[in-house]
């Protein structure tokens, strides 16, 4: 650890790279509740793993990577967004479908792009000690985005996460404001690519805001916590990957399932304590 902190004073690629760790652990405090508590990791998911189409598709035909992740993303929302609501029979299906869909698309695109195979696979499994200065800039945009809409719609999205019939009562655009969720959903997986990648996007876009609804009672506590969880979580990964030369994207969501997996033992445990209490006092 002591290694990894004289290295950040020294080197400008690891500084960027925890840059890029609190830059995406931002837009999963922000999103990440709403995923779990809406409970669309599976939709999510699917967004996530049609991205690769769309980035293969950009290198292929000269484009940055990033603007054909957000353009897929961003698709992939609106699409199993209208299979979610308009489709509800085979739903698990359609989406399951479309994700393969998107990764084989991906992957063909791959196979007839020379050069960059190396370039999509650290999309896949993330490379945190490569995000250069203007992809940092992009995720701070993307993190701005997702601040604007997320603020201004705040009542909007709480009614339609927890009570859609609710909210269409009293008058709210249901539909709507279900896929703006999802296209924020489809930002915040693009934000995270460089992170941890397409493959364990959905970890640490659920864990930080799991871990943090065991603890908390309400959307923003649940943000708060979720966002200074997912800072710790990618600035611990990133430092204990350093010195044993290990994955930092591995490492970070080895250490989220981790803290999850504590958290909901000692979660257990008191609510045990606390269901036992009375016997022992009677």
């Amino acid at each position: 650890m002591a290694e990894f902190f004289a290295a950040l004073t020294e080197q400008a690629f690891l500084r960027q790279a925890l840059l890029a760790g609190l830059l995406a652990s931002l837009g999963c405090g922000l999103i990440g509740p709403f995923v779990v508590v809406k409970r669309i990791a599976f939709l999510a998911g699917g967004i996530a793993h049609s991205v690769l189409g769309g980035m293969g598709a950009a290198l292929y035909f000269g484009f940055d990577p990033l603007l054909g992740a957000l353009a897929a993303a961003v698709v992939s929302a609106l699409l199993i967004g209208w299979v979610r609501l308009t489709w509800r029979t085979g739903e698990d299906t359609a989406i399951g479908a479309l994700w393969a869909i998107g990764m084989a698309v991906g992957i063909l695109f791959i196979s007839r792009t020379p050069g960059y195979t190396t370039d999509l696979m650290s999309f896949l499994f993330g490379n945190i000690l490569l995000v250069p200065t203007r992809e940092l800039w992009f995720m701070a945009a993307l993190d701005l985005l997702l601040l604007a809409v997320v603020g201004l719609g705040y009542r909007h999205f709480i009614a339609v996460t927890f009570d859609e019939e609710f909210a269409r009562l009293r008058g709210l655009p249901v539909a709507a404001l279900y896929l703006l969720l999802l296209v924020l959903v489809a930002l915040t997986v693009v934000l995270m690519i460089q992170v941890v990648g397409l493959i364990l996007v959905i970890a640490l876009l659920t864990l930080p805001a799991a871990v943090a609804g065991q603890w908390t009672h309400s959307i923003t506590s649940m943000m708060v916590a979720a966002t200074l969880l997912g800072a710790g979580l990618t600035s611990g990964g990133l430092a204990l990957s350093y010195a044993p030369d290990l994955p930092p994207g591995p490492t970070i969501i080895l250490l989220a399932g981790a803290l999850y997996l504590v958290s909901a033992l000692v979660v257990g445990a008191l609510r045990r304590v606390r269901t036992a209490a009375p016997k022992r006092d009677s």
